[in-house]
């Protein structure tokens, strides 16, 4: 239930985003439940291979390169999912992952508060 909850509030987000930034467009519910569920199948699979191959250069940018690799996947989900979701460049890509990236910390938080397991 709670990973369904969390989905769901995403592709909330990824609205809220593309309503909040120009950069980035979601056509319709539909196409931000897509985005969310390719978004986090790639963050998943893809990005730790990326954190892992591209240590070097995280350690000697004091870890700011995992921005770089955040927004690689957000662009790249652009690509995968064509017109449903689009981002309209690399500096959209890195401005829309951060924000995307505040939303699932915020979302995270409330539902680790929401479905905590009750004691006693």
């Amino acid at each position: 239930m709670r990973i369904l909850v969390r989905w769901l509030l995403l592709a909330a987000a990824l609205l809220l985003l593309a309503h909040l930034y120009d950069g980035v467009e979601v056509r319709s519910f539909g196409a931000a439940m897509i985005a969310a569920l390719v978004l986090g199948l790639l963050n998943a699979v893809l990005r730790p291979v990326l954190v892992v191959l591209t240590l070097p250069v995280t350690v000697v940018t004091l870890g700011l390169f995992l921005f770089v690799i955040n927004a690689l996947m957000f662009y790249a989900a652009a690509g995968l999912l064509g017109g449903g979701f689009v981002v309209t460049g690399f500096g959209a890509a890195v401005i829309g992952s951060l924000i995307y990236s505040l939303c699932g910390v915020v979302i995270d938080a409330a539902l680790e508060r929401l479905f905590k397991p009750r004691v006693g």
